[in-house]
């Protein structure tokens, strides 16, 4: 009999939970960037195996809700984490324990789920370093062991992908083998375009930056045509995202074009705009249409 199952993965933002996904998926699911709120919505990555499927759970950063979009973020956390088969905390190596890894150890605990501990980014640690993190994480309290691992390069993930399998119930496959997520083809491309904005913009912008595929389309040659809005709180961030004769918007553009061709294996025409929605992220009709939940 094959295992199978959910596995929510939870951490603070930067912790590289995105990253780990995406190591242990062997292909790109979540984007990836090193500003906080970048996991705005709960991403299915399906890793599989010989007789194995882990369902990885990608939850948004743990973080004191601020607004209707942050409450959002912190309910996905803990409704996820209910429906879950098993919990991999994931702490940056990097990062001294905080508030935020003792809030989510706790959420833990409550629902009683078999739990993984991952030291993440350890390959940015000396021996001594990555000694302390471990210690760190391990007084945090999670029932079940401890992995240093590094989610750039490899190191540990096949270790903690075998002791995460060994959690899961007996239970047939849940999706075919061949599948890497179960996140719209939508909502996927418009993680592209925000995250090459995420990776060219100034720290006053990404908050506020969130992304809309209004159209997507395939031509008669097999290409796409996506058609996507890039949505700014103000006139001041709208101006940084287009820059200075458009140059910062073509810029997103054409690196999340070629993003959208490797995770599509086609060509892709993409259309790109940019607009100002003043208190975006308190709008729950517009984040109903996003997908924000």
């Amino acid at each position: 009999m094959s295992r199978a199952g959910f596995v929510a993965l939870a951490g603070r933002p930067n912790a590289g939970k995105s990253t780990l996904m995406n190591a242990i998926g062997g292909g790109k699911v979540a984007i990836v960037s090193d500003k906080p709120q970048t996991t705005r919505r709960e991403i299915r990555g399906i890793a599989t195996g010989e007789n194995w499927q882990l369902v990885l759970v990608d939850l948004p950063g743990v973080q004191r809700p601020r607004d209707a979009l942050t409450e959002r973020m912190q309910g996905r956390v803990e409704r996820a984490l209910a429906h879950a088969d098993a919990a991999l905390l994931v702490v940056g190596g990097d990062q001294r324990v905080g508030p935020g890894d003792r809030f989510i150890t706790r959420a833990i605990r409550n629902v009683g789920l078999p739990a993984v501990t991952a030291v993440n980014k350890v390959d940015l640690l000396d021996t001594g370093r990555t000694m302390e993190a471990l210690s760190a994480a391990a007084e945090l309290g999670v029932e079940g062991e401890v992995f240093p691992v590094s989610a750039n390069s490899g190191t540990g993930v096949p270790e903690l992908v075998e002791h995460l399998v060994s959690l899961l119930p007996e239970s047939p496959l849940l999706y075919p083998p061949d599948q890497r997520t179960d996140l719209p083809e939508r909502v996927r491309l418009a993680e592209l375009v925000r995250e090459r904005a995420l990776a060219r913009t100034r720290e006053e912008v990404p908050h506020a930056v969130e992304v809309q595929v209004e159209e997507l389309e395939e031509r008669d040659d097999g290409s796409l045509l996506v058609q996507a809005r890039i949505w700014a709180e103000t006139e001041s961030q709208k101006g940084i995202l287009i820059g200075a004769g458009g140059r910062m918007v073509k810029a997103i553009g054409a690196s999340a074009r070629r993003e959208m061709e490797l995770e599509t294996g086609r060509r892709v025409h993409l259309d790109l705009s940019v607009r100002v929605r003043k208190g975006w992220r308190r709008d729950e009709a517009l984040l109903d249409r996003l997908g924000i939940d």
